[in-house]
This record gives C-alpha cells, structure tokens and sequence, in this order.
C-alpha cells in the first residue's frame, strides 16, 4: 500500500464545491458566502502594500458533501468533536458498484463475501450526475435497512454514498442511519466522483473539524490512490 508520502499516489476529490446559494436539501438554506474583510478595506492597515481577505460563510450544517457523526440521529451520540480519526482519515476502503439503473435499493446482497471490516464502504450509484439539479432531490438511491445491518454485523468504520440521502426519503423513518450511527459508525452523504476509483486498494478521507455540540459538517472528502 502506498504511504500518504508516496509521489506517484494520486489524490482524487470525492466532494462537490460549496457555492453560494447552492442548495443541498430542499427546505434548508442555502450558504451566504461573502467577504468580512475585503482586501480592498483590509490595504489601509498595512504599509507595505499588504493586503488580505477574510471570508465569511453563513450556512446550516448539512451541505455540500457531509459527515453525520452519531449525534446527528442519538443524543447520546459523539459529535463531531468526538470522533476518532482513525475512523476518518487514512482509512482502507472498498467501492461498491450499485448503477442506479439497476434500481434505487441497494440491499445486503450487494455487500455480501465482501471484506468490509475497518473500511471505509463507499456506495457508487452515479446518482451524482444530477447534483444540482430538481432530480438530484427525489426518487434517488438508497441503503436498506438490511444492509445497515450487514455492515454493522461486518465492521464497516464508515459508509459513504454518492446520493441525495443514504435513507430512502419517499418515507418517514430512516432505519440507515439509525442502525449506523447508533452503531458509531459516521456516514458520509453526497460523495461525487466515484467512478475514478478502483473497487479496492486506496485510502479514504474525511475529517471535518471538531466541533462540540454539532453532529454534521462538510468535509473534503478525498481517496488516496497508488500509482
């Protein structure tokens, strides 16, 4: 395995840009993004020339491409500040290929035989084609309630997926996240990119920073391929 040092090991970004007024979810605000310090403002305290930005983003915490840390679903759950990075970063990983033409559900059947212990388990649907657009929101893939199950049972340290929600959203329950997250296991929802990975062999990111009392943040999702 290629070290994180290695020069011909290739990063691949697995997040989507956050942009002004983008949305994520329907119903949840989009981010505000703008300057708090312009440069221009900024020139008349320095008499070098010197002259520096400072943004400022206003936004909820679910968007872009998220991890939900357990107190997310479960009061009782780590927040963000709480989770080990060893189950975030550096992680061996494995893509399971479940093309959204074959259907929105992916059930345990597609994790089965597979080596999921202490991996990260991403889901590849191609659902992310539509991001940004009305059918990114509606009748997108999912995980089943048996498959959290599966994953639980075989020791997945993160499950990631590449769709709107990694819950069926036509209902009012969310089974997924439940089990996972009550079983400390993070989720990462709306990853892109996916199909640049091979199935096995590479290491997984995704870190947000720690923040307490709060349960999703973007991150930058990244894998770490071998050249």
């Amino acid at each position: 395995m290629a070290s994180p040092t290695d020069r011909t090991s290739r990063h691949i970004d697995l997040s989507h840009v956050i942009e002004h007024g983008m949305v994520t979810f329907k119903g949840l605000p989009g981010p505000a993004i703008c300057d708090f310090w312009s440069r221009e403002a900024s020139a008349a305290n320095y008499d070098d020339g010197s002259r520096f930005q400072i943004g400022r983003i206003d936004m909820v915490a679910n968007t872009g491409t998220y991890l939900d840390a357990p107190f997310h679903r479960h009061e009782d759950g780590r927040d963000l500040s709480q989770l080990d990075l060893a189950r975030l970063s550096d992680l061996p990983a494995v893509v399971v290929r479940h093309p959204f033409a074959q259907g929105l559900a992916v059930d345990a059947a597609s994790f089965a035989g597979l080596e999921l212990g202490g991996k990260a388990v991403l889901v590849h649907t191609g659902w992310d084609r539509h991001w940004r657009t009305e059918a990114y929101f509606d009748d997108h893939p999912f995980l089943t309630r048996d498959a959290a199950d599966l994953l639980v049972a075989a020791g997945a340290a993160l499950v990631g997926i590449d769709s709107h929600n990694i819950d069926d959203t036509r209902t009012r329950s969310r089974p997924v996240h439940t089990i996972l997250l009550g079983a400390d296991v993070p989720i990462c929802e709306h990853l892109t990119r996916l199909e640049h990975l091979p199935d096995t062999g590479f290491r997984f990111n995704a870190v947000p920073p720690p923040i307490a009392g709060m349960g999703t943040f973007p991150v930058r999702a990244h894998a770490v391929v071998p050249g």
